[in-house]
């Protein structure tokens, strides 16, 4: 294996996308890695232009000698194995961190065939179809059932059966080597989390009902936002800072941490202090904010409609309402009553995520590798 060479290829390596990339890197050192990848921006341009751009860009870096090609969903594996042949020659594994099938309706990125069929064809044409979660490979089955029954022209039943010839491997969850949980909450409030992306696929308005309804009750909850944030962002965030502020003065308690959080260190420290994580997020394929907090020591509480059942208990799951107040009081009910836990010195329910450790997603893919290699 010391040998071996692999290409790998992200066409849009947002964060969460180049998380897996690096976490996938580091658990093989002793591969000869070979990486291309494109900023995380301009989607419409990025999912459908990224063969033509590497081709024309990248084709001495493309012809090598290689003994794997890893690429992701967003890579247009068909055009770029067209416009470079030699790569239709690697036994190649095609890994989908999302899928644009299940993207929620009315927001900024509207559904389009094209989003949906570039992954399409790329699973086709690959030797290995590979999922980070159950969630991710139904909803993407299901969204490629919907789509074969829109077309104007009738396709065969063998693509689906195609596609469900698939597996899941997750992406690891690795804090920092040095990470200890000595960092405990000692205040006596109830310190929550929030640490998604600051768009609107991650529930900000479930979250503004749920701080408005902290402010009014004056709850010894102090809330810490954290997260990516970008140029354009949901303008709730304006009033949920705000809110915040306002709680933080009629309780008398320092405002949380409000902004991402550059330094991974200080992330960590902060996850360390914090006694539970939220999410309130509508679109979700594995949760890796969820998982990092859990690992630092935060009881998660999440959505019962996306990934999360797989790996977490009910007692960690709320129900989504048709009114984000009402899921808000059950999300505060909940919250309350692990506040009553730490105010009588009991230790808060953990979720175990022993699955998605570092040497169990390791073995994985060595199978996964390992029946490439033997089948080229």
């Amino acid at each position: 294996m010391m040998s071996k060479k692999v290409l790998l290829l992200s066409a849009y390596d947002a964060t969460s996308h180049r998380a897996w990339r690096q976490r996938l890197v580091s658990l093989f050192p002793e591969l000869q890695w070979v990486e291309l990848v494109l900023p995380g921006r301009h989607f419409n341009w990025r999912i459908r232009g990224n063969s033509l751009q590497w081709a024309m860009t990248e084709e001495k870096t493309l012809t090598r000698d290689y003994d794997l090609l890893i690429a992701t969903s967003m890579v247009d594996l068909a055009g770029l194995r067209g416009l470079v042949p030699p790569l239709s020659k690697l036994p190649t594994a095609v890994y989908f961190h999302e899928n644009q099938f299940v993207y929620p309706a009315g927001l900024q990125r509207k559904a389009n065939i094209e989003h949906q069929l570039v992954p399409l064809y790329s699973a086709l044409c690959a030797d290995r179809i590979v999922f980070n979660s159950q969630f991710n490979r139904q909803s993407f089955l299901e969204g490629v059932r919907s789509l074969i029954k829109k077309l104007p022209d009738k396709l065969p039943n063998t693509i689906i059966d195609r596609l469900t010839d698939s597996q899941v491997i997750p992406v690891p969850v690795i804090l920092s080597p040095d990470t200890q949980f000595e960092a405990e909450s000692t205040s006596p409030n109830l310190e929550v989390i929030w640490n998604h992306r600051w768009e609107y696929d991650k529930g900000i308005d479930l979250l503004l009902a749920l701080v408005t309804q902290i402010l009014d009750q004056a709850l010894p909850i102090r809330l810490h936002i954290a997260g990516e944030q970008f140029r354009q962002q949901p303008s709730q965030f304006l009033d949920i800072d705000r809110i915040l502020t306002e709680h933080a003065r009629a309780v008398s308690i320092a405002r949380g941490n409000f902004g991402f959080i550059p330094a991974w260190r200080d992330y960590v420290a902060l996850l360390q202090r914090c006694d539970a994580v939220l999410s309130t997020a509508l679109h979700d394929f594995q949760g890796l904010a969820i998982q990092e907090a859990a690992g630092a020591g935060c009881t998660p509480l999440a959505p019962d409609d996306l990934v999360y059942p797989e790996y977490l208990d009910p007692g960690f799951l709320y129900k989504r309402r048709d009114q984000h107040a009402d899921t808000a009081r059950e999300i505060l009910a909940r919250l309350t009553a692990w506040q009553y836990l730490k105010a009588s010195r009991e230790t808060l329910p953990k979720a175990s995520l022993e699955q998605f450790g570092k040497e169990s997603v390791k073995g994985q893919y060595l199978e996964l590798f390992d029946s490439l290699w033997k089948a080229d």
